[in-house]
């Protein structure tokens, strides 16, 4: 087992993973830029390190100066949480060629899966569902030629950077005139935020679900999974609403994809936690999107479904525990649990809203789980993801989960700053979330607003 471990992330995920660490009996490394000096999940952990100024690039995705307070610290371990550096195959690399573990796949895991058109590849070469893709379309290939393509696939299509997820650079095209400048935004956009302009399409799917399947492997060849979550509630491709299982999907049907899943997965030799992410037509079909090598940021959803904890169990697979001894025997589903992401944004728009938070105080329901790096007074900064909590409800039954969440949320005081909790309200307590009819366009049409 790990003697002390760095995280290499911050906010709620930094906070969620130095408490499993606490738990654990493992010392643990912080991390902070100078906006998030102070920050209240910096007193949880054994020792913490000032990582540089606010911008991520000379903080959080510094990887010379992580690598040097690994030397510093003495650390065995790094954890990367979610974002940032989490599916970094040649950091992973770097830290195991310093003697440490990476909490995580194998690189090699990490370099096949984070490569979207090359996860593609290798998915569909072992069975998995697929709809209709290119390659990369190289920078140098003409317009008529990407025309040709798209033709080919058939409209509307998806433009999607093949090195970066969480919807940044995914622009729709419905027709030839949209096209060309969708993939050209779309390589500038994933240039900026993930040094990487390469760029693929793929089919768009009108109205359809986005669900995924949770795995977890071992480095003995074992892989098992933790049923699905769908994460259908987006806007702008990024995920608001998070719940497990998925409503209104045959349990038979689930099972099987899921066990389809985890067969490849096993076949492959994947051997940490991961995800595959599917979408799911109207038709039911389901076709693979991508795998996320990497905790996600729903994960509570499927910890209170089935009680595993998924960090803890992260940790002991990296640790080279076997799957036997880290999951129970039979993994069950136990009721309904829903999360919603808390944002700094305006809910009018859902553009980010930084401020301070003059107020913040989260429900105090004990049976509510709220995950945050946030505390009252502190700031949300422009430089950073605007999510400051997440919200999970557990109950017997979906629609006991649902007025669970939106007690809470009703419940939570936010004073200083713009915040999405009005419209996440509104979204659960509309009669098409309630009645499990969600896709990915659903905030749209409840709200009535372009987002």
């Amino acid at each position: 087992m790990f003697n002390k471990v760095i995280v290499a992330n911050r906010g709620a995920v930094a906070a969620r993973v130095i408490r499993a660490l606490n738990e654990m009996g493992i010392k643990s490394v912080a991390l902070y830029s100078e906006a998030d000096a102070g920050a209240p999940y910096l007193a949880m952990a054994t020792q913490a390190y000032a990582i540089g100024p606010a911008p991520v690039r000379e903080s959080y995705l510094n990887q010379d100066f992580i690598l040097d307070i690994i030397k510093k610290s003495g650390a065995d371990g790094l954890h990367p949480g979610y974002g940032f550096l989490s599916e970094n195959a040649a950091f992973a690399q770097r830290v195991i060629d310093l003697g440490s573990r990476f909490i995580g796949p194998s690189p090699k895991w990490i370099d096949a899966m984070g490569h979207k058109t090359r996860a593609r590849e290798l998915a569909a070469q072992h069975g998995m569902p697929m709809s209709k893709g290119s390659p990369v379309l190289p920078m140098q290939m003409s317009g008529d030629e990407i025309i040709k393509i798209a033709r080919e696939i058939g409209y509307p299509v998806l433009v999607k950077p093949a090195g970066g997820g969480g919807g940044i650079g995914m622009l729709p095209a419905k027709d030839e005139a949209q096209l060309l400048e969708s993939v050209e935004r779309s390589r500038s956009m994933a240039s900026r935020g993930f040094g990487n302009a390469e760029v693929y399409l793929e089919r768009l799917f009108e109205r359809p679900r986005h669900v995924e399947f949770q795995v977890l492997g071992d480095q003995h060849g074992n892989v098992a999974h933790l049923f699905e979550r769908d994460c259908s509630t987006q806007r702008r491709n990024q995920k608001v609403i998070e719940e497990a299982p998925g409503p209104k999907i045959a349990r038979e049907k689930a099972t099987a994809v899921a066990e389809h899943i985890t067969a490849i997965m096993r076949k492959i030799g994947y051997d940490n936690i991961g995800t595959v992410e599917m979408l799911m037509g109207a038709n039911g079909s389901f076709n693979f999107l991508e795998m996320n090598t990497r905790l996600q940021v729903e994960h509570g959803v499927t910890e209170e479904i089935t009680g595993v904890d998924l960090v803890k169990a992260q940790i002991r697979s990296a640790a080279g525990e076997k799957l036997s001894a880290i999951l129970p025997a039979q993994i069950q589903i136990n009721g309904h649990a829903i999360q919603a992401r808390v944002y700094a944004e305006d809910p009018k728009n859902f553009f980010p809203s930084p401020g301070r938070l003059n107020v913040f105080r989260p429900p105090v329901d004990g049976s509510v789980r709220v995950e945050t790096g946030f505390a009252e007074g502190r700031d949300v900064t422009p430089h950073y993801d605007p999510m400051i909590a997440k919200v999970i409800a557990h109950a017997p039954t979906r629609e006991a989960a649902i007025d669970k969440l939106v007690a809470a949320l009703e419940a939570f005081e936010i004073q200083g700053l713009k915040h999405n909790i009005p419209a996440v309200i509104a979204i659960l307590k509309s009669a098409p979330f309630r009645a499990g009819d969600v896709h990915t366009g659903l905030i749209p049409e409840v709200l009535k607003k372009k987002v």
